[in-house]
């Protein structure tokens, strides 16, 4: 499990990712910049105060409370964005790391979006439960990696098992390998902790959940 950790970090990285690390995170900024505009505006057009001096203050406080919650949202949107692309994604791991092996199907593009989104709120829930947890010293740290290893790690093997396989069957293999999913997902939540980095967490899990979803395959066993 630590080569294939390693081995989807250093994918992320490689020249055939590249181009999609640089849309995401282009994409990504542009998107959060787009938003930030949006809700300078509607905050100075909405909200007025008759002295100029206090209305400048609490425009720059505002604008500067934008940007911390535009830093709560990065993760999320670029799981969003990215969400749009871990086909891709998964292909080019099964064709550079398993050249022997077919390749998978690629998901419908209704089932595409209905994952980006999905990924959005996975990880928009499990941040939140965060910030909830930084209320309870101790135990804060160890909660959101447990979450976020459940949580993240649950879809995005499933994401990877379903261009092999029917989603019942994706579902039942991942129960069967819960353990060893929990485990993996614990490298992504690891990873969702690093700032700007964790930009990238999209690309990191994907391959690394394809290279585990083979091994599990090759066991047979199920």
């Amino acid at each position: 499990m630590f080569e294939d950790a390693l081995a989807a970090l250093s994918d992320v990285v490689s020249k055939p990712f590249r181009a999609i690390l640089l849309r995401t995170f282009g994409l990504t900024l542009a998107g959060l910049v787009a938003l930030w505009i949006v809700l300078v505006w509607l905050f100075n057009h909405f909200v007025t105060v008759p002295w100029g001096w206090v209305e400048t203050t609490i425009d720059i406080v505002a604008g500067a409370g934008f940007i911390v919650g535009l830093v709560f949202l990065a993760a999320p949107v670029s799981s969003l964005i990215a969400g749009l692309y871990l086909d891709e994604i998964a292909e080019k791991v099964e064709r550079t790391a398993f050249p022997a092996d077919p390749t998978g199907q690629p998901l419908p593009l209704a089932q595409v979006l209905v994952s980006s989104v999905k990924f959005f709120g996975v990880v928009i829930l499990a941040n939140l439960f965060a910030l909830i947890l930084l209320l309870l010293p101790g135990i804060n740290l160890v909660a959101f990696l447990l979450v976020n290893a459940y949580l993240l790690g649950r879809e995005y093997f499933e994401l990877a098992a379903l261009r092999f396989r029917p989603y019942d069957e994706a579902r039942d293999l991942r129960r069967a390998n819960g353990g060893r999913i929990f485990a993996a997902g614990l490298f992504v939540a690891l990873f969702v902790m690093i700032p700007v980095v964790n930009l990238a967490t999209p690309l990191f899990a994907t391959a690394f959940m394809v290279r585990l979803h083979k091994r599990i395959s090759a066991e047979g066993r199920y």
